[in-house]
């Protein structure tokens, strides 16, 4: 498949770009938080994702590969279509969406053209397990630096306590953990601090 295309862009419209790469022309359907970041550009990079159906093969373009992730996670979704992933990617960006499915905030995706009540829950639903574990080491910059910590919280979470919850229980724990603990003594001290 096309992983990303490197090139001019000859035409950019906030929906829709048209990139020349080694004299080819492709058509790329794009997101409103893609063309911000485009807009000024005269070439570059965008990631794509090639979409295949009976009646036609549809080109997407995104500026980095949170928004592809996104697109892709979404598409997951049982009744989320390419057209509609990617208006939640032009209202929303991929990290205030992620944010809103952990928090399970449906009001906020319902606030996006085309997301109604049901929809939103069920992308709530379907998505907050994946989103809650995949965003793990960009959500807790204070534990990124200690892997000890990184891999209790992990494990925390795969047991299924909530991520705040599991956040403050490491935090808590490491204050009173000597240097010599293994990560098995961390994880026993935060369930006993839960």
């Amino acid at each position: 498949m096309i992983a990303f295309l490197r090139g001019e862009f000859a035409y950019k419209s906030p929906a829709l770009v048209h990139m020349e790469v080694g004299g080819v022309g492709y058509e790329l359907q794009i997101s409103l938080n893609t063309y911000t970041n485009i807009q000024n550009l005269e070439k570059g990079v965008l990631l794509t994702y090639l979409q295949v159906r009976e009646d036609a093969h549809i080109l997407y373009g995104f500026f980095d590969q949170a928004e592809k992730e996104m697109f892709i996670q979404l598409l997951s979704v049982s009744g989320v279509g390419a057209s509609t992933a990617r208006m939640m990617l032009s209202s929303m960006r991929p990290e205030e969406i992620s944010r809103a499915i952990v928090q399970g905030n449906t009001k906020q995706l319902e606030s996006i053209k085309g997301i109604g009540k049901k929809s939103a829950e069920r992308i709530i639903l379907e998505l907050r397990d994946k989103m809650g574990k995949s965003k793990v080491d960009a959500n807790i910059s204070s534990l990124k630096s200690n892997t000890l910590e990184q891999d209790a919280l992990n494990a925390l979470i795969a047991l299924g306590i909530a991520r705040p919850a599991a956040e403050h229980a490491i935090r808590k724990t490491m204050n009173e953990v000597s240097g010599a603990d293994k990560v098995e003594d961390i994880i026993k001290k935060a369930l006993k601090t839960l």
